[in-house]
């Protein structure tokens, strides 16, 4: 019998970021996947054992849950070379698509064939019990998508098979879940903000404030209204706009206007935030600055940003600070800043540690499905107690 691990993963529209066990490991995997053929072409096949297995995922996925069943993929870096990646499409919905079940199983399966004690693993096939927290956008949460979402982890077997990955070729895995839960973002950051990772306040001054949390994503933005420490599901909005359509038309204006291909959305990402030669590509080897394009495309979005906040704050008056959180609060955040600068001037605030702006996603699931497991084993052992008290009393 296998024990169950601990698992918080967020799939992000942008990457994938998971936390596992007791926080001793974690993983980033950028959110592309493409279709591919089981043995596919490897040059140099026989340092294979050499390279990184994250820059080398290569799986073949087999799960009820996924519309596509038994389909072999590239996932993460590897994925992003190759001509037919997909990342997820603006307007579709997170829990419905088979692109955040692959992600998801992927992250685990490399989580579990690295070896824990949660593991056991028999001519190649390693079980492993998961109890998983996640999250999905508010507005999925709102219309009950989580709980269909839930049920097709819950009950069956997902495996992952490594066909042609270093280390790892051959193996395979099974994906089982003792429990899942399900968070809605903007309540995950609410948490991040205010609780350690035992759920102790930390942040005291926010602990009874009435305020917005702004989670600017891929391909949604949620604006959650925090009140009396919890999310108010009548006032929290959802909105089909996120950054990946204005990151594809960055990326199509500098294919049309400097004829550079850039591999996907991460790369435009790095184009944006790096600390040296932001908003610059190279141009057949001369630096070039791109500055016009992602200027006057990223303002165009920032405005509608902060068209939502101006909305929300407005049916929220007493709303005492927003929050800006997600990898697109990273993207947009000097844009949003001049905006409310010249415009409302609303008391907003952003992490100058964009990484911790990333990660909180993931942190917070981790926090949330810790504090269950807790509570879970102390609940068992309360009634493991009262049993062997009433047995005894006969």
């Amino acid at each position: 019998m296998t024990k169950s691990r601990i698992a918080a993963v967020d799939v992000g529209n942008d990457a994938v970021k998971a936390n596992f066990g007791k926080l001793e490991s974690e993983l980033y995997i950028p959110n592309v996947m493409a279709r591919d053929v089981e043995d596919r072409p490897v040059i140099g096949i026989e340092d294979l054992d050499e390279k990184d297995p994250l820059d080398n995922l290569h799986i073949r996925l087999h799960s009820p849950a996924l519309q596509e069943n038994n389909a072999i993929y590239r996932v993460g870096n590897l994925a992003t070379k190759s001509d037919n990646s997909t990342e997820l499409d603006p307007g579709s919905s997170k829990s419905e698509e088979d692109q955040t079940l692959v992600m998801l199983f992927a992250s685990l399966a490399m989580d579990a064939v690295q070896g824990n004690d949660s593991t056991v693993e028999r001519n190649n096939v390693i079980e492993a019990n998961y109890t998983l927290g996640t999250g999905l956008p508010l507005r999925e949460v709102k219309e009950g998508k989580d709980v269909g979402y839930r049920s097709q982890l819950l009950g069956s077997v997902h495996q992952v098979e490594f066909l042609v990955t270093p280390q790892y070729q051959g193996k395979k895995v099974n994906i089982k879940f003792d429990e899942v839960k399900v968070y809605p973002e903007g309540f995950a950051a609410y948490v991040n903000l205010v609780m350690d990772n035992n759920l102790n306040v930390i942040n005291k001054d926010l602990i009874d404030k009435q305020i917005l949390i702004q989670d600017i994503g891929g391909l949604s933005t949620d604006i959650a209204v925090i009140r009396n420490r919890n999310v108010d599901d009548d006032k929290a909005q959802g909105f089909n706009l996120g950054v990946a359509e204005s990151l594809e038309q960055i990326r199509d204006e500098i294919l049309t206007k400097h004829g550079v291909q850039l591999d996907s959305r991460r790369d435009v990402v790095d184009i944006i935030t790096r600390k040296n030669d932001r908003h610059h590509i190279m141009v057949k080897g001369s630096r070039t600055s791109v500055h016009d394009i992602t200027d006057r495309i990223l303002l165009e979005l920032a405005k509608k940003e902060y068209r939502f906040l101006r909305n929300v704050w407005q049916k929220n008056s007493q709303a005492e600070i927003c929050y800006f959180v997600g990898g697109g609060s990273a993207v947009l955040k000097e844009y949003i800043k001049t905006l409310n600068n010249k415009l409302d001037g609303f008391n907003i605030d952003f992490f100058e540690d964009e990484n911790e702006s990333i990660w909180m996603m993931a942190n917070a699931y981790y926090k949330l499905i810790s504090d269950f497991e807790r509570k879970s084993h102390s609940n068992k052992r309360r009634e493991e107690k009262k049993e062997k008290e009433k047995a005894q009393s006969k």
